[in-house]
């Protein structure tokens, strides 16, 4: 059962202005009697029938009284979407470093045979010891080309890299020139008549070929004349290719022994 104070409260929550029970309420304040009569329906004044200067004006609302808001207009929103949009800033693309070429890695030896030179690769690394199976056939070589078969050893072995740590450029073409450099200071110290490129890496830093010059009779600048031969562990290995030297050497022989 409610009070009449909590039934106002209700209906104050509810935003309930005028209401009527269906019956009679217990605790309710008495009815006003005026609020059951019907209401009387009233008449609009026809605007139309009053004269033309006592139809009321339409009220002024003064721009301080309401809010403008901005509504847009469909020009500005179809200029707004021609307008090409901005492209963006590409970053500028990194600048690609060469890719360094690592140090070739060899040791070379080089001797001297009567008139000639001869620069031998070391497949090891170690200089030769004389019952080296390469040494031997190196000796073997000398007698057939009749040349000393005991050749004398020139200075210690070239080994390249130089080296192990450092900036300096140690690079292919910085290989070929210390090679020919070291070379041509011992021909101007005494020259030869030939200089026997022994080994891949002899004929690529001192002569400046790949192995498509097996066997082949050069003319390298500062270097003079140079016979480009396979390796001793290659043709230890390949014993055919033997057969392409004593070739090769009966035609070059002359230039040697021509010069003793």
């Amino acid at each position: 059962m409610l009070t009449e104070s909590r039934r106002r409260a209700y209906l104050n929550a509810m935003q309930v202005v005028h209401w009527l029970p269906r019956a009679e309420l217990p605790f309710a304040a008495s009815s006003r009697p005026e609020l059951l009569l019907p209401v009387a329906p009233v008449a609009a004044p026809a605007l139309e029938a009053l004269p033309r200067a006592e139809v009321p004006a339409a009220p002024v609302v003064r721009p301080s009284e309401r809010v403008k808001i901005e509504i847009p207009r469909p020009a500005s929103i179809a200029k707004a979407a021609s307008k090409p949009a901005e492209a963006p800033v590409e970053a500028p693309a990194p600048v690609a470093r060469p890719t360094p070429v690592p140090p070739p890695r060899f040791a070379l030896q080089l001797l001297r045979a009567g008139n000639c030179l001869l620069l031998v690769e070391l497949v090891t690394g170690q200089p030769f010891q004389s019952r080296d199976p390469s040494y031997l056939l190196l000796k073997d070589m000398l007698r057939a080309a009749g040349l000393p078969d005991s050749p004398q050893i020139i200075g210690e072995p070239v080994r390249w890299p130089l080296l192990v740590r450092g900036s300096l450029d140690q690079g292919p073409d910085a290989a070929r020139d210390f090679v020919q450099g070291f070379v041509q200071v011992q021909m101007e110290t005494a020259p030869c008549g030939c200089l026997w490129l022994v080994g891949l890496p002899a004929m690529r830093f001192a002569g400046g070929v790949q192995d498509d010059a097996y066997y082949q009779e050069l003319t390298v600048p500062g270097l003079g004349t140079a016979w480009a031969l396979p390796g001793l562990e290659l043709l230890m290995d390949e014993p055919p290719r033997k057969a392409h030297v004593w070739q090769a050497m009966r035609r070059l022989m002359a230039r040697w022994k021509s010069a003793e």
